[in-house]
């Protein structure tokens, strides 16, 4: 009888131990799984059950929650809708969140650690609870006029406050309108993600920041740079014939066999106001590769991935096997890919005295009660140039706006620098031509005392092959009315 009560207790034992684990198993181990299964109804009834906070910008919400009369109690909508999808993503109850919608999930969905305070008040006095609002440092006269500046063009501009890294505008095209996915009817939402995921032309894709590009001349920036820290200075002559031959075998011309300076030499100066390939090949070559790569990595062009939150793209000089690769380099072609925000931190750390600052696109934290639990503090990345050598190169600059390839990004009333740059990029045919036309660049700066700006702008196969005017013709226009809408909107 005893043997046979052992059994049983035994029985019950083991089978109370396997209750335990698979209570552990479900609870610890599982849970995530459980709570992110879409087919779990009651986590999905429970997201839509209360507002998320709102994404703003000047005080005015981007994205914001509304009541609806359906299950789900609250739909996300954007009021700006393409202007700024880039930067909010969506919040689909089908396709989940993106961009700022998933970054800043939990400061807006309110489960972030730092509200605790703010639920538990909830929970005492009955409110409904509500997620946190996310300030950004966009300015919205810079970004809706660099959103249709691009008018419908694939390409991209991002503008910087030199002094402190806040981001001012970051505008894609094309674009798409996140209010077609988080939508609560499901045929809807699935037929406009259908379309946005099938279009060659890639509407969902952050130009801005996860694009890169050749970059072109524009960084021949870079290269000055480096010369003027080896000692070259802007009125020094340097080799710049029409022809150049390369170290290890082939050419390089100038646009339309044009002649740089005499035909032999040119200032430093004026190859940079004239965007001189030769010159800037040899310059390269003669400062050797460490040296470009090093200012490069100065300007933060490292091949390291890193966030502002929302991701940024890799930016990198590439591979440089002999002294050819390194002169087709310093012109910003070969292996060189620079994403446009990339581009705009070479802008804003010449405006900024040589003093590169971090990028950043969150401004605030509030809470539900609008009490600031958050506050972004700018820092610095780098010193690209001493002030000494920064004030040269921001004068070379200024005069490819005053008198070289960017006049039309002349702003009357202000000191305006900049660079063009037109690169070629994309297949080669049989004769070895570009099958593609050449991106249009342009960055550059508005110097303000109050209020200063940098900008890039790139515009996707917006030239014409071998020309250098892509640059400075579309590209340089666009940056021009981003700073003057920026910095009218600042007086």
């Amino acid at each position: 009888m005893n043997r046979q009560i052992r059994r049983v207790a035994a029985t019950v034992g083991v089978l109370l131990l396997a209750l335990l684990i698979n209570l552990n198993y479900v609870q610890v181990v599982k849970s995530n799984a459980y709570r992110n299964d879409p087919d779990n109804r009651r986590v999905l009834l429970n997201e839509y059950s209360n507002p998320r906070g709102q994404i703003v910008v000047d005080g005015a919400p981007i994205a914001e929650s509304v009541p609806t009369k359906d299950e789900l109690k609250y739909q996300r909508k954007y009021p700006q809708g393409p202007v700024y999808a880039p930067l909010t993503g969506y919040y689909s109850f089908i396709y989940g969140a993106d961009a700022l919608e998933q970054t800043e999930n939990e400061w807006l969905s309110g489960t972030d650690d730092r509200l605790l305070t703010n639920r538990f008040t909830d929970l005492l006095t009955g409110r409904n609870p509500t997620g946190g609002s996310v300030t950004l440092t966009i300015n919205d006269a810079a970004q809706q006029a660099a959103y249709q500046a691009l008018a419908g063009r694939r390409g991209a501009v991002v503008a910087i406050d030199p002094s402190t890294g806040a981001i001012l505008a970051a505008a894609t095209s094309p674009s798409y309108d996140p209010n077609t996915l988080s939508g609560h009817n499901a045929d809807s939402a699935g037929t406009a993600w259908a379309k946005l995921t099938k279009d060659d032309n890639a509407p969902m894709l952050n130009r801005a920041f996860q694009a890169s590009y050749p970059p072109g001349s524009i960084f021949k920036v870079v290269v000055a740079a480096a010369a003027l820290k080896a000692g070259i200075k802007p009125t020094d002559q340097v080799p710049a014939p029409t022809v150049l031959d390369l170290p290890d075998g082939g050419t390089m011309t100038n646009f339309n066999g044009e002649k740089c300076g005499n035909g032999k030499t040119d200032s430093m100066d004026s190859a940079l106001t004239t965007s001189c390939n030769t010159a800037f090949a040899n310059i390269g070559i003669q400062l050797g590769e460490q040296a470009l790569t090093e200012e490069a990595a100065a300007f933060g062009i490292d091949n390291q991935p890193w966030h502002v939150p929302l991701a940024v793209g890799r930016s990198t000089v590439g591979d440089i096997p002999d002294d050819s690769a390194l002169g087709q380099a310093s012109i910003g072609q070969r292996s060189v890919q620079l994403t446009p925000l990339q581009a705009a931190m070479i802008a804003a750390a010449v405006e900024n005295n040589g003093v590169l600052m971090r990028p950043y696109l969150v401004a605030q934290l509030q809470a539900p009660n609008l009490s600031v639990l958050s506050r972004a503090q700018p820092q610095e990345l780098s010193t690209v140039l001493t002030r000494g050598q920064d004030e040269q190169l921001k004068a070379m600059m200024e005069h490819v706006v005053t008198s070289g390839t960017g006049t039309k990004a002349a702003i009357a009333g202000y000191t305006v620098g900049g660079k063009t740059g037109t690169a070629d990029n994309g297949p080669v045919d049989a004769q070895g031509n570009f099958e593609l036309a050449p991106h249009a660049w342009f960055i550059g700066f508005a110097t303000d005392t109050a209020h200063p700006i940098a900008v890039a702008v790139v515009l996707e196969n917006a030239g014409v092959t071998g020309s250098e005017s892509a640059g400075g013709e579309a590209a340089a226009p666009v940056a021009a009315t981003v700073m003057q809408a920026y910095l009218n909107d600042t007086k």
